[in-house]
């Protein structure tokens, strides 16, 4: 799409696109971030210090790759690597989580020098991809109706409004359903005001400290949780919503931006899959290549994050947790559809779909890699037996 603009292409319904992905992205592990910071001993402001570089880092890479592929191409801090950080860094100096980050993020980096990321990817049927996406994002699909039980009157007029404008205002619903669910939150008193606090956090370099001990023990597993828990399935669903993206740029760009700011903090910086989705679904453009402008949205709203490391878990924490679920929930319906028509179309692959679909879907975790791996693994060892059964017959 060589003649593309950005402005021209951009509307509400990107912009709507794009700080839903951020709201929901900050908002369901953030917390997760400064339990992952305090672990390594980081001070209250150098935990709002970590969250600006990680919103820097992202938004430039976010918006650099979309307008340079002109793809929704969104990056994310790794949330199983900050879970894995948050149980492991304990007894760890902090200088020495500077340099385990360090070290992941030179590991991503020659994934994406060699190209072996990119060849292992290449392997994956589009059938079982779309299947795991639709996994990953089962639980917030289900997320938004079971807020129903928690704050009904809310979460109603949420549903109603989205319904309602998908029939006469399709590329706005999102945009309608933030606008109605916000009023509706305010007026039921939902919204914590008290807990919002602005504070500003001036991010500062930390010299690392490279050990032996923590790099083997800390920094090659949290390489292998990043490419195969948020890598893998970030690839998956850019190739789910139809976009050929070169892999090997994506890991060396993220690789070199999370070695730059992981002094500052950034502990890794990687594809984005759920949030991703987002920015990817038919509301937010009917044609694929114009749909773009929501992950640079998305970086936008990454870097005015980044100014406000310092605060922004307050501010997330003055919105009710129900109306982020039903409006992440909400937002994945085009894009889970989409996922499981694409995922059982084909009758020879609709089985091994199915199980990668229900593998990814049941959230199980083992040695530490998440579901969406795991869905993977099981899908093509599926497919591999189907097809070995189907040649042995012939």
């Amino acid at each position: 799409m060589p003649h593309s603009n950005f402005w021209r292409d951009s509307s509400p319904a990107h912009a709507t696109a794009g700080f839903v992905a951020v709201l929901v992205g900050y908002s369901s592990s953030a917390i997760i971030i400064f339990q992952a910071a305090a672990a390594a001993g980081a001070s209250p402001s150098q935990i709002g210090a970590w969250l600006s570089a990680l919103g820097l880092a992202m938004g430039i890479t976010s918006i650099g790759l979309s307008l340079r592929y002109r793809q929704p191409i969104l990056t994310a801090w790794s949330t199983p690597g900050a879970a894995l950080l948050a149980v492991s860094l304990p007894g760890s100096s902090l200088n020495e989580a500077i340099g385990v980050f360090m070290f992941c993020a030179l590991l991503v980096l020659i994934c994406g020098i060699t190209g072996w990321f990119a060849r292992l990817m290449q392997v994956i049927p589009q059938s079982i991809a779309a299947a795991m996406l639709a996994g990953v994002l089962l639980r917030f699909g289900l997320d938004a109706f079971v807020s129903l039980s928690h704050e009904f009157t809310l979460v109603l007029v949420m549903l109603a409004t989205y319904l309602i404008a998908k029939r006469w205002l399709p590329r706005y619903a999102i945009l309608l359903v933030l606008t109605l669910g916000l009023a509706c939150a305010a007026a039921l008193g939902k919204i914590d005001t008290a807990a919002a606090r602005w504070s500003f956090a001036l991010p500062s370099p930390v010299m690392p400290h490279f050990s032996l001990a923590s790099l083997l023990g800390i920094g090659l597993p949290l390489f292998v949780v990043t490419m195969a828990s948020q890598n893998a399935p970030g690839v998956a669903t850019l190739r789910a919503a139809g976009y050929d993206t070169p892999i090997s740029p994506l890991m060396i760009w993220t690789g070199i931006a999370t070695l730059l700011l992981a002094p500052f903090g950034a502990f890794s910086v990687c594809l984005a899959a759920i949030t991703a989705a987002i920015c990817m679904g038919g509301d937010v453009h009917a044609d694929p290549a114009r749909r773009y402008p929501a992950a640079v949205w998305a970086g936008l709203f990454y870097l005015l994050a980044a100014v406000c490391g310092g605060s922004i878990g307050s501010l997330f924490d003055a919105l009710p947790r129900e109306l982020v679920l039903a409006l992440a929930g909400l937002a994945l319906l085009p894009t889970i559809a989409s996922s499981l028509h694409r995922a059982l179309r084909e009758e020879a692959q609709r089985e091994p779909a199915l199980i990668t679909f229900l593998v990814t879907g049941s959230g199980v975790s083992l040695f530490g890699i998440g579901a969406a791996f795991w869905g993977l693994v099981a899908g093509m060892l599926a497919l591999g037996i189907a097809g070995f059964r189907r040649r042995s017959r012939c």
